[in-house]
């Protein structure tokens, strides 16, 4: 499992946080709702659901011990606990099941839909969002080279991609599998901006872990910034300095009859 840096993240993760407020909103809340936040990382996003519930109850889990510290240390009053997202043990306790920017960490979605489901109440909603097939497509590409060639390719040579991009197909099926029932699963592309190469070190360095660990620290930042001048070699910086990174979200809603 990767060793997170809550305070890092919390700063660089701007993008994560606006796909997450526009996911929000999508919700109609009447202010009462019992909501399970899977993967909440520094607990910013938990903070913003339980500024909507009036007389409701959410509670945030993480499987990253640093990322619960971190938001139980910000976010007092509101409850997180470090949870796997494979192994939820919530029996009917939800109205509402919510994930954004966080399951694309996990390659057995089959398992993580079984513990949703059981975590929800008849009739409970699922709203989630995560990297989808294809997400930083053109970034991992540019990765994927480096790594299997020149200085780095004797660090990745048994290196397994920690990462779940998948489909609609894949996730309809997964739903019906285990008796939840979609109402919308999409693959939606996300234009996420950086603000120049410090932007996209922050980003790199704080999310790109699997990877980066896999270098000696000594050499970490080379590597990156040799991704970045990569990358912006074919995708250039626009005339304000920002960088643009193609990303593929997948949004499922779905409910438990």
């Amino acid at each position: 499992m990767p060793k997170w840096n809550a305070k890092k993240y919390s700063q660089s993760s701007s993008a994560q946080q606006k796909w997450a407020e526009e996911l929000i909103n999508k919700l109609s809340l009447t202010g009462q709702e019992r909501i399970l936040d899977i993967g909440c990382g520094d607990g910013k996003i938990t903070a913003e659901i339980a500024g909507h519930l009036t007389n409701g109850y959410v509670l945030g889990i993480d499987n990253s011990e640093e990322m619960i510290s971190f938001a139980r240390e910000n976010h007092p009053g509101i409850d997180f606990k470090v949870g796997d997202a494979r192994k939820l043990n919530f029996d009917q306790e939800f109205d509402l099941v919510f994930s954004n920017a966080a399951l694309h960490w996990v390659v057995d979605h089959l398992s993580v839909l079984k513990g949703i489901k059981n975590s929800l109440k008849s009739g409970g909603e699922v709203l989630l969002q995560m990297g989808g097939r294809g997400n930083a497509g053109e970034m991992l590409k540019i990765a994927e080279e480096l790594m299997a060639g020149g200085k780095w390719s004797s660090f990745f040579k048994d290196f397994v991609s920690p990462f779940g991009f998948y489909g609609v197909e894949e996730y309809e099926k997964w739903l019906a599998q285990v008796g939840l029932k979609a109402r919308r699963v999409e693959l939606i592309p996300k234009d996420m901006v950086q603000q120049g190469k410090t932007g996209m070190f922050a980003w790199i360095s704080t999310t790109w872990m699997p990877y980066i660990e896999k270098i000696p620290q000594n050499f970490q930042a080379e590597f990156i910034n040799q991704l970045i001048n990569e990358y912006l070699s074919r995708y250039p910086l626009d005339d304000k300095g920002l960088a643009h990174v193609q990303m593929i979200r997948l949004e499922v809603e779905a409910n438990k009859e």
